[in-house]
């Protein structure tokens, strides 16, 4: 590679990794994703872990990490984790030449992200050499092109630390774009040169403390694994560093990880040999819901809100055995918006924020609201066996000083100057796939009345929302 005729990072382990021609390459890749069910969560992710294999050995796995991904998501950066298997320094080095390749094209760099990152802490180093040719990083990218169909830029850090200390410095630059906007990936694989059934109780060992989300339990589990002298086994995760770097960032906040899916180099139909192995997990890091509420209770909601519309409209409506004072959610206090929906089409969105009343009294006033609601016809008896409800179920307002404890996707705002108010439930965001300015501007202008720019001198506030709805294919 020639870096005095081009700065961009070139492709180093195409046709080795992965196959080298385009074709080749979005062929295996539509193969993997065909074979991959859809997304397991209707939780907000945040970050995903998956392995750096051939794909001929992990690519599988890896597809069931970026398979979370949610279609015609868009985020401003990736960030993408991995450590280096070539160099050892100090902290982690973010790369600033160029953008890198691969056979399905460039992979914008937020060169001036990075170099912030490079002004903001000595942590990061210009370590440009841990770059060139590094495969950990570099087999992420086709799959995020593929995903997010290019539409994303890329910001790159190789680990060069075996230091804890850097992990945890590192996560602390990292926090301020650790939010919705973006994504973080990071690229490790498990278990290396056991024998297959010591491979699968070790990765398993290591992926549950992984989903304890603390940092000290991974350091724990990989300490007390070593000492167990497994046969051949040399590492129990091989990028601990970026993994437990992840860690810091999320331990102690509402974060949950997920186990997805697993395999070893011996589950390869054509190289499966059983006697030395390698682990592949994929797992997913989501934002915790709001509440918890357990299936009987959305079952209640639902039912309610339904029973409420249906008697409205002179309907017959089904009989709901109310639990015990303090056993159900619907019995504490909350707010909570209604949205109907006939044929896939919205119809009223009716609801208020958290105060005095509990959230059974919530759904029973604004239910018939939402099926008057002023902005659309109103819903008729006829229609009501084409109605599909959704419930968002709304955490109290947090007032805030600054919209950078806003998270887009994430937060509902509720902007309040004078008497004028308006508020955007959370998933507005990804509906309209809205940028944060756009979002406030919408509901200042439009919700508030205030104009494009009121948000700024008003009252803001946030809530969070766990939403119910229809188990029904109308429901976008």
């Amino acid at each position: 590679m020639n870096f005095s005729k081009n700065k961009n990072r070139e492709t180093a382990v195409a046709g080795q990794f992965y196959p080298s021609s385009a074709g080749s390459l979005r062929n295996q890749l539509e193969e993997f994703f065909r074979e991959e069910k859809e997304i397991v969560s209707s939780h907000t992710l945040r970050a995903i872990i998956a392995p750096h294999a051939g794909y001929i050995f992990s690519g599988q796995v890896a597809a069931s990490a970026y398979q979370q991904i949610p279609p015609n998501k868009t985020y401003k950066n990736v960030f993408v984790i991995a450590s280096s298997h070539r160099y050892s320094f100090g902290g982690a080095s973010v790369y600033t030449r160029g953008n890198y390749e691969t056979p399905l094209g460039e992979v914008k760099v937020n060169r001036k992200l990075a170099k912030e990152l490079l002004a903001l802490s000595t942590i990061f180093t210009d370590h440009t050499e841990s770059h060139l040719y590094e495969h950990s990083l570099e087999v992420q990218l086709p799959f995020l092109q593929y995903r997010l169909d290019h539409n994303f830029q890329l910001v790159p850090i190789i680990m060069g630390t075996n230091s804890a200390n850097d992990c945890k410095k590192l996560a602390e630059a990292l926090q301020p774009y650790f939010t919705t906007d973006n994504l973080f990936v990071v690229s490790t694989d498990f278990s290396h040169f056991p024998n297959y059934d010591d491979a699968c109780k070790v990765d398993q060992l290591t992926a549950d403390s992984i989903c304890q989300n603390n940092a000290d339990e991974l350091l724990d589990t990989l300490g007390k694994t070593k000492k167990e002298h497994i046969n051949h086994l040399s590492t129990s995760l091989c990028g601990w560093t970026s993994v437990l770097t992840l860690l810091y960032l999320t331990q102690n906040n509402n974060f949950m990880i997920k186990q997805l899916d697993y395999k070893n180099s011996g589950d390869s139909k054509l190289y499966g040999e059983k006697d030395r192995v390698v682990g592949y997990w994929a797992l997913a890091v989501y934002e915790k819901p709001a509440f918890s509420i357990s299936p009987s209770e959305k079952h209640d909601i639902l039912q309610l809100a339904r029973n409420t519309i249906s008697r409205y409209l002179g309907k017959d409506t089904e009989k709901i055995k109310k639990a015990e004072k303090g056993q159900s959610i619907l019995d504490e206090k909350a707010g909570a918006f209604i949205s109907v929906y006939i044929d896939n089409e919205l119809r009223g969105c009716i609801g208020g924020f958290a105060g005095e009343k509990t959230l059974r009294e919530m759904i029973s006033r604004h239910a018939v609201s939402a099926v008057n609601d002023h902005r659309f016809d109103p819903v008729e008896p006829i229609e009501l066996d084409r109605m599909t409800l959704e419930v968002s179920v709304l955490t109290p307002l947090k007032k805030i000083s600054s919209i950078d404890e806003f998270e887009l996707g994430r937060h509902g705002i509720y902007i309040k100057s004078g008497f004028n108010s308006g508020t955007f439930l959370p998933q507005v965001a990804e509906k309209t796939g809205w940028s944060k300015e756009e979002f406030l501007g919408r509901c200042s202008q439009n919700k508030a009345g205030i104009g494009w720019e009121g948000w700024k001198t008003a009252e803001l506030f946030t809530y969070e929302v766990a939403i119910v709805k229809d188990d029904h294919e109308k429901i976008s």
